[in-house]
């Protein structure tokens, strides 16, 4: 039997099999220095694992650990961290197939619109707004040539972006290696851990005629992989060591081939261009404000003024775009990644595995990855949105169970709304997309989509439309509140001579903003009901402003903000799942901050009983009102109560503004 044998094996989740056949190659192998003999190892101590022959498999661990070869050394070590957890999905759920051959055509059928389109747009817009920013700029200096000054605006913008273009990647390089201490490759190692990736990367560098990219693993147990560069033959494809313990060979490849596809469609370079764009507008605008605000001619600061206020409009209006063309991009790299392996649901798999590997190891860990936040914008998985697909994956046993999970992603209002603010699309809509090129590849598909969408259409539309207008004025009724009394304001004023209510009418709004907000988004919580995370997390009707009031039962784990040692936030689990307890102190910020420095580090690893606003956005999260543990640790949190406190205390200052000023 061959090490390939063993290793289609294992792949094909045919685990004994596997065992049987690398124990055969291995105890036939004479050079146990050989690359072939230590990747024979390393894959059994994997299917020892699958099998779930754990004293096997750290017995063999610390062999690896004691291998004279540094890099199986170093394997071992990170390996030996996952021996305790199980890597491999339940084993009732059976993996849905792939397509005999690779390379197969699919069709998006308009699917994340055209990248083309998406990429023109955002850059055109962009590059016109820092063009028309820099040559107001300096024009308002004063330039006696205004040709003169538009030639400078344009050799200005480009000198600066072109700069920015070839020089980030290596500043990018000196990031990684200082903060989450990236370790280059060769292929060949890539290839121990999974063959099949070998193989893509170099047929679609073949076929594309490109250089291989730079490969980087980081020693990190949170699943992720993200590409970053200026050209395509000078691109760096880095992931992190948790991608090779969570998935299997055929899910990594599939996850390599959606990051070469940014690479053939050069996304990293347009993101990396457009990214910078973005940041100019928005330092024309800090300049111009604080130019607006110095001394001198009247007109030249009144002229800072505009276009500092023009500049954060194209910020802001840039940053949505920037955003959008994110989420563009990553539908075209799962296209790409389907195509080239020919296994679109071997990539909807990666993709709930990923959220399950970042959901396990928030779990072990006390507090959030920093790489996971730091790289958030660029992994192939945006990690907020990895609660609720995790925790499906976690205890389900069919695929339907996670499935349900996707009805908030796909037809809740509030689901497009959150999206806007992504920079990757929701979870189901990508899993829906990956079916659609399975169904026509002729395969059955890894998530029954078809029936998650027939079971999406019987949901009750006006429970999820009807009040999602509202609902949204709501979300802003304290902009709502300010801006209303401020014009408001404006008209009583040219009827009245009360200077005060300029000031006032706006505060007065603002405090009936936040009230009438509090009343929808906190309501009366006696009643709440004892549930468990994932029933919560497959409410297809849940809103990130009406909570719900629920009961969890469970261990606080952790802290809930990344690299924060007083954060006050939590972690709970219960049998189902996470999910994030967002905590509030009667004192405000300075009571959240002692609360986070002397209370949260006794209450971890205590089980307890927690009772909160449930609520679901791109990330779900629970409103504390209370934690009680089992020794009788009660701790009170105030969300409603500084909602009233402020709204209050707006509306009382906005009257004595306008009854002082009234008088004077």
């Amino acid at each position: 039997m061959s090490l390939q044998s063993g290793l289609e094996a294992f792949q094909q989740g045919r685990y004994q099999e596997a065992v049987e056949i690398l124990e055969r190659f291995s105890r036939n192998c004479v050079d146990h220095d050989s690359s072939d003999y230590l990747s024979a190892q390393m894959w059994l101590m994997k299917a020892y694992q699958a099998t779930e022959q754990t004293e096997k498999a750290k017995l063999l661990c610390q062999k690896l650990m004691a291998s004279e070869n540094p890099k199986v050394r170093q394997w071992a070590e990170t390996a030996s961290q996952s021996l305790s957890q199980p890597v491999n999905q339940p084993s009732t759920m059976q993996k849905a197939g792939r397509a005999a051959t690779a390379g197969v055509k699919v069709t998006m059928g308009g699917v994340g619109g055209s990248l083309a389109l998406a990429s023109g747009v955002t850059m055109t817009l962009l590059f016109g707004m820092v063009l028309v920013l820099g040559l107001s700029l300096v024009l308002i200096v004063g330039s006696d040539n205004p040709l003169q000054g538009l030639a400078i605006a344009i050799v200005f913008t480009l000198v600066f972006n072109t700069a920015a273009f070839f020089l980030s990647p290596f500043l990018m390089d000196l990031t990684q290696g200082w903060l989450y201490k990236t370790r280059w490759v060769e292929l060949a190692e890539i290839q121990r851990f999974s063959p099949e990736t070998a193989k893509v990367i170099r047929q679609v560098c073949q076929e594309k005629n490109l250089k291989a990219p730079r490969l980087g693993i980081i020693n990190d147990q949170n699943p992720t992989a993200f590409t970053y560069g200026s050209l395509p033959n000078s691109a760096r494809l880095v992931v992190s060591q948790g991608l090779f313990t969570y998935l299997d060979d055929d899910e990594i490849a599939t996850v390599y081939a959606h990051e070469l596809g940014h690479i053939v469609h050069w996304d990293f370079a347009v993101m990396t261009v457009a990214s910078t764009l973005v940041q100019i507008c928005y330092l024309i605008y800090i300049t111009a404000r604080r130019l607006g605000r110095g001394g001198g001619d009247n007109k030249i600061k009144d002229a800072m003024q505009t276009a500092g206020f023009v500049a954060y409009v194209f910020y802001v209006l840039g940053t949505y775009l920037l955003l959008y063309l994110s989420r563009t991009r990553e539908y075209f790299a799962d296209h790409f990644a389907a195509e080239t392996t020919g296994n679109p649901n071997g990539l909807s798999r990666a993709l709930v595995k990923i959220a399950y590997g970042i959901l396990e190891e928030g779990a072990r860990s006390p507090e959030p990855s920093r790489l996971i936040e730091g790289t958030r914008a660029l992994g192939i998985y945006d990690h907020k949105a990895a609660s609720s697909t995790g925790t499906a994956y976690r205890v389900a046993s069919d695929t339907q169970k996670i499935g349900r999970v996707f009805l908030w992603d796909m037809f809740n209002p509030w689901g497009w709304w959150m999206e806007l603010n992504s920079t990757h699309p929701l979870t189901g809509k990508r899993v829906r997309a990956l079916s659609t090129y399975a169904e026509q590849l002729g395969l059955p598909t890894e998530f029954d989509m078809g029936k998650v969408i027939g079971e999406g259409k019987t949901l009750n539309k006006n429970k999820l439309y009807g009040n999602f207008l509202l609902d949204i004025v709501l979300y802003g009724a304290e902009t709502i509140g300010f801006v209303g009394g401020f014009i408001i304001g404006f008209i009583l004023l040219s009827s009245s001579a009360n200077a005060g209510l300029l000031l006032g009418a706006p505060l007065i709004g603002l405090g009936l903003g936040i009230l009438v907000k509090a009343l929808v988004m906190f309501p009366d919580y006696q009643q709440a009901t004892a549930t468990d995370i994932l029933t919560l997390m497959s409410d297809p009707y849940a809103s990130p402003l009406r909570g719900q009031p629920a009961k969890l039962a469970g261990q606080l784990i952790g802290r809930g903000d990344a690299g924060y040692k007083f954060g006050s936030d939590l972690k709970i689990q219960d049998r189902s799942g996470m999910l994030y307890l967002h905590y509030a102190s009667r004192f405000g910020p300075i009571g959240n901050f002692l609360f986070g420095m002397k209370r949260v580090q006794s209450l971890i690893g205590e089980q307890v009983g927690a009772v909160g606003w449930f609520r679901r956005g791109v990330a779900p999260w629970m409103d504390l009102i209370q934690i009680q543990s089992e020794n009788g640790t009660i701790v009170n949190s105030y969300h409603r109560f500084w909602s009233f406190i402020l709204g209050g205390g707006s509306i009382i200052l906005g009257l004595v503004l306008m009854m002082f000023l009234s008088s004077t």
